[in-house]
């Protein structure tokens, strides 16, 4: 079990059916908070109205707008319903729950419908993460897997082409993104791996003029699903 807080975050949960218990800050029932409160309703889930302070404790301090869910566990996907997408990531041990969710956020939002993530040394599906995708992580399928290597070869064999994001590769503007496509995103501080980049056919970087030299994962995810997301009206897959 889980908590979720924060306003939307909660009324993003609440469509899942997943909530098992609602709390609301005694007296809250302004604005959204109401719309919260319906929701809860019409899917007989019990609310329980409690002082601020039970509220911080359940979301460890953090900025929960006056309401607290507490969810079912995150049901993760299998490597093999991941491979019947389009559109995919594979995060290489992206180890900040707070990355995670932006980039779960993005990824919703630019139609890659999954995400992949090895089984040690990274965030999983937690409250921080829901929090910070607003929610959005419920939409976008999510599958652990022991290792990421192995899974990419999957992947391949399933028609996928996979790509890397590394300052060393070619322009992401210049490269061909259509098709079956896997973004593999890597570390906030060592990037991918140099084992799993063996693995990947193309990597690609985003070229930049500033001073500062790099984007934070989750920005450098956002740019390249972007990009992905341009290209798919006009799919042509490219030969191997």
């Amino acid at each position: 079990m889980s908590y979720v807080y924060g306003r939307n975050p909660v009324i993003e949960v609440l469509k899942t059916g997943k909530v098992d218990k609602l709390y609301v800050q005694k007296g809250n029932r302004e604005g959204s908070v109401k719309k919260i409160f319906g929701m809860a309703r019409e899917g007989g889930i019990l609310v329980t109205e409690v002082p601020k302070k039970k509220l911080d404790d359940y979301s460890e301090g953090n900025n929960h707008q006056g309401v607290v869910a507490l969810v079912s566990d995150y049901n993760y996907a299998t490597l093999e319903e991941i491979t019947e997408l389009e559109h995919i990531l594979i995060l290489d041990k992206i180890e900040d729950p707070h990355n995670f969710g932006a980039i779960a956020r993005s990824a919703e939002a630019f139609g890659f419908k999954g995400i992949l993530i090895p089984k040690h040394n990274a965030a999983y599906v937690n409250d921080v993460v829901y929090k910070t995708s607003a929610g959005a992580v419920e939409n976008v399928r999510v599958a652990i897997v022991t290792n990421l290597s192995q899974a990419v070869d999957t992947l391949k064999d399933k028609g996928f082409w996979i790509y890397a994001a590394d300052m060393e590769g070619e322009a992401y503007t210049t490269v061909n993104l259509k098709g079956k496509v896997a973004l593999v995103i890597g570390n906030e501080g060592k990037g991918i791996s140099p084992a799993l980049k063996k693995h990947t056919d193309v990597t690609v970087s985003i070229p930049m003029v500033g001073r500062i030299n790099s984007l934070n994962a989750s920005c450098a995810a956002s740019v390249l699903m972007a990009e992905v997301l341009r290209q798919y009206a006009t799919a042509e897959v490219p030969s191997k």
